[in-house]
């Protein structure tokens, strides 16, 4: 198993195992697990994520495909958009959502929310400057 999915698995199973929350590096940040398909495999993923809760709407996230700053977008971002639907765990909930990306000032606002909560977001975005825009999408329980 590789590094990554090494992670994955260990941060998935500590997720699963107190109700959403989890330590290390994202202790006491808002944590999604995204279910998604994918595009050329049809293998089903789950990816750790976090994500900022909606203003109003509490059956409303957004999350980020920050990638930790890479160059390329993660492929649960491309599977997602592909597929415009997949299903989240968030705490002890699992439900299904669609996808939405936002573009524009919505999404320029949304990110800058994030990033001044979480400042590894700004971060990602300095490291990604001039490469590509981080994108976000909405999720909302369908």
């Amino acid at each position: 198993m590789s590094e990554a999915r090494d992670w994955n698995a260990k941060t998935i199973a500590e997720f699963r195992a107190n109700e959403g929350r989890v330590g290390g590096v994202f202790e006491g940040a808002p944590l999604v697990l995204v279910h998604h398909r994918g595009r050329k495999s049809g293998q089903e993923h789950v990816s750790p994520v976090m994500y900022l809760p909606h203003d109003t709407a509490p059956d409303i996230v957004y999350v980020f495909a920050t990638k930790g700053g890479a160059p390329t977008n993660p492929d649960w971002y491309r599977n997602l958009t592909a597929a415009g639907e997949g299903t989240i765990e968030r705490g002890t909930a699992t439900y299904q959502v669609t996808v939405h990306e936002l573009t524009g000032a919505e999404r320029d606002r949304i990110y800058a929310e994030q990033a001044r909560r979480y400042p590894g977001f700004a971060e990602y975005a300095r490291q990604t400057a001039g490469i590509r825009i981080i994108p976000v999408l909405e999720l909302r329980r369908a």
